[in-house]
C-alpha cells in the first residue's frame, strides 16, 4: 500500500506546506503511514522557514495516485493535484471557502473561519495528546506569522494568535522578531522574470461564469515592484491568454504599510471596481488597507460575478 500523501495547493505558500509537515507529523503520531509533499517548490520565505528550524522541503509531484491523500489550506479542485478526482480523499484541513469539491465516499472535513491552517492543526495536536515537535512548531509558527501578516490580517484571530504563541515557545523563538525576518525574506525580487514572481503566491477561483486568478506578492517596497508594472501586466496577459481566464489580478502588499496596490488583466474590470471600490486605471488602482486575498478579494468578486 502506497504512503498517504498530505499536501496543500499548488503554487505552496508557507500554510501548505507547514501545514503538510504539521498534519504529516500528527497522523505519523497516531500511527498513519504518511508523506508530506508539495505541488510546486517552497517560495523564498518558505525556504527560509525550513533553513531556520532545519527541515529539508517536501517532494515535489504533480499527480497524486495511486496514493490516498489528505488536502491542507485548500479544497478546490482547480488548486490540488492535477489528478485530485482521481484518488481517495481522506482528510482535508482548511480555512477557506468550499467550493468545486465533491467525493464518492465520507471523510473528515475540519474548516474553520481562523487565519491559517496551522491555528487549527495546533488545536488538533492538542485534542490527540500529541506534543508538537520544535521543527514542526516552528515551520507551523511560519504559516501563521505568514498567512496574517504577523497579525496584521483582517483575517487573523484570537485563536491564530494563541497558537502563534503556544508554538514560539514551543520553537524558542521571540514572535515579533522571527515574523519580521520571515515577513522580509519573502520580498525579495532579484533577477526573476515577472513571469516567475506571479507564480509565487497563485490561486485559480471560478466565480459564476468566470475564471479569475489572483496572485499575491509581498513587498518592502511597492515603488521596487511598480517599476516593473508593465513587466508585470505583460506577464499576467501572457499567462491569462495561455490559461483561458477571464480576469488576472495581482494584489502587491505592503506588509509595512498593511495596503496593497492591484495590477488587473482582462475582463470585466467593471466587476472589480465594483467589488472593491476602486477605479482601475492602466491596469492599475490601490486599496487601502487591503492585504487578504480571502477576506477583501474572492468573496467581494464572487458576489459580483456570481450571477
Amino acid at each position: 500500500m502506497s504512503k498517504i500523501l498530505v499536501f496543500g495547493h499548488r503554487n505552496p505558500d508557507t500554510d501548505a506546506i507547514g501545514a503538510a509537515i504539521g498534519l504529516a507529523s500528527l497522523e505519523a503520531a497516531l500511527g498513519s503511514d504518511v508523506e508530506a509533499v508539495a505541488l510546486g517548490r517552497p517560495s523564498l520565505e518558505t525556504a527560509f522557514a525550513l533553513e531556520h528550524f532545519g527541515l529539508d522541503a517536501p517532494r515535489v509531484i504533480e499527480t497524486a495516485a495511486p496514493s490516498d491523500v489528505m488536502l491542507v489550506d485548500h479544497n478546490e479542485r482547480q488548486q490540488s493535484a492535477a489528478d485530485i478526482t482521481d484518488v481517495t480523499v481522506l482528510k482535508v484541513i482548511d480555512h477557506h471557502r468550499i467550493a468545486n469539491f465533491e467525493t464518492a465516499a465520507p471523510l473528515y472535513v475540519r474548516i474553520e473561519p481562523v487565519g491559517c491552517t496551522c491555528t487549527i492543526l495546533t488545536r488538533m495536536y492538542a485534542e490527540n495528546g500529541v506534543d508538537i515537535p520544535r521543527p514542526e512548531a516552528g515551520i507551523m509558527l511560519s504559516a501563521i506569522i505568514s498567512d496574517t501578516l504577523l497579525f496584521n490580517s483582517p483575517t487573523c484571530t484570537d485563536a491564530d494568535r494563541a497558537a502563534a504563541a503556544e508554538l514560539a515557545a514551543i520553537a524558542g523563538v521571540d514572535v515579533d522578531e522571527y515574523g519580521d525576518a520571515l515577513l522580509r525574506a519573502g520580498t525579495a525580487l532579484g533577477d526573476e522574470p515577472a513571469s516567475a514572481i506571479i507564480g509565487r503566491d497563485s490561486k485559480s477561483f471560478a466565480m459564476g461564469p468566470k475564471t479569475v486568478r489572483v496572485s499575491q506578492l509581498t513587498t518592502v517596497d511597492s515603488a521596487e515592484v511598480l517599476d516593473r508594472r508593465d513587466e508585470f501586466l505583460a506577464a499576467m496577459t501572457a499567462e491569462k491568454d495561455a490559461a483561458g481566464y477571464d480576469l488576472y489580478l495581482l494584489l502587491i502588499t505592503d506588509v509595512i504599510a498593511c495596503d496593497s496596490d492591484l495590477l488587473v488583466v482582462g475582463e470585466p474590470v467593471a466587476a472589480v471596481e465594483r467589488a472593491l471600490g476602486v477605479t482601475v486605471a492602466d491596469g492599475h488602482t490601490f486599496g487601502k488597507g487591503i492585504v487578504s486575498r480571502k477576506k477583501q478579494i474572492v468573496p467581494q468578486l464572487t458576489e459580483v460575478l456570481d450571477v
